[in-house]
């Protein structure tokens, strides 16, 4: 879990604050010009809340995260270590899989609200400073247009995200062959598939928890 969530924290938050500023300078100045300035802040929250923090936190977590799984996995491999647990009766996959399965699945929610706090803040200062936006009614429009659902869907994603990008790291790991050559090969297909499995999935669950309309309405707030 402290590798997964606070040594990965650096890294996903200047991503966060990046997106967040730069996606406001490229929505405020059209809305702008078409005298909607004040539902900026809202645009920016539901983009990031349902689409951009899960997903570029995924993708962080994935180059990083992931990539570590497979290839210190896979160096366990293919030195043997593996089968030194397996002759002490462990069970590898319980012994080295499971628990990043866990801290993925824990820590990636956690990282992804803090990088959506951190993507309003940047978007926030760059409306405030350069398009001389209200702040008050940016803060406004974000809890005009926010719902509980999104945050919730928000998790939900983070969550699937945090489980595949474990289980793909390690099982590349475990399935690890040829050497030090292997390791490297290991590492960049776990860290490609990872990143291909996140994408698609995303589809998926974007539309399993938006199609349609009012799918939400029995949550408090729910858009």
């Amino acid at each position: 879990m402290a590798t997964v969530g606070p040594d990965s924290l650096l890294i996903a938050l200047v991503t966060a604050v990046s997106v967040g500023a730069v996606f406001t300078i490229q929505v405020a100045r059209e809305f702008i010009n078409f005298g909607a300035g004040n539902i900026v802040g809202g645009v920016l929250a539901i983009a990031l809340t349902r689409e951009l923090a899960p997903v570029l936190t995924a993708v962080v977590l994935a180059g990083r995260v992931g990539s570590a799984f497979a290839a210190e996995i896979g160096t366990m491999r293919v030195t043997e270590q593996i089968d030194a647990l397996l002759m002490l009766r462990t069970d590898p996959v319980d012994y080295l899989v499971v628990p990043r399965v866990i801290a993925c699945g824990i820590m990636l929610p956690i990282l992804t609200l803090l990088s959506l706090v951190t993507g309003m803040i940047g978007g926030l200062i760059v409306a405030t400073s350069i398009y001389n936006l209200s702040e008050s009614s940016f803060i406004d429009s974000v809890r005009s247009f926010l719902g509980n659902w999104d945050i919730i869907s928000a998790l939900i994603k983070a969550f699937c995200f945090g489980i595949f990008i474990a289980v793909i790291g390690c099982n590349w790991g475990l399935t690890t062959t040829g050497g030090a050559k292997g390791v490297g090969q290991s590492t960049t297909t776990a860290v490609v598939t990872a990143l291909l499995i996140i994408f698609v999935s995303n589809f998926f669950l974007s539309w399993i928890l938006f199609r349609g309309t009012g799918n939400t309405s029995f949550f408090p707030g729910g858009k």
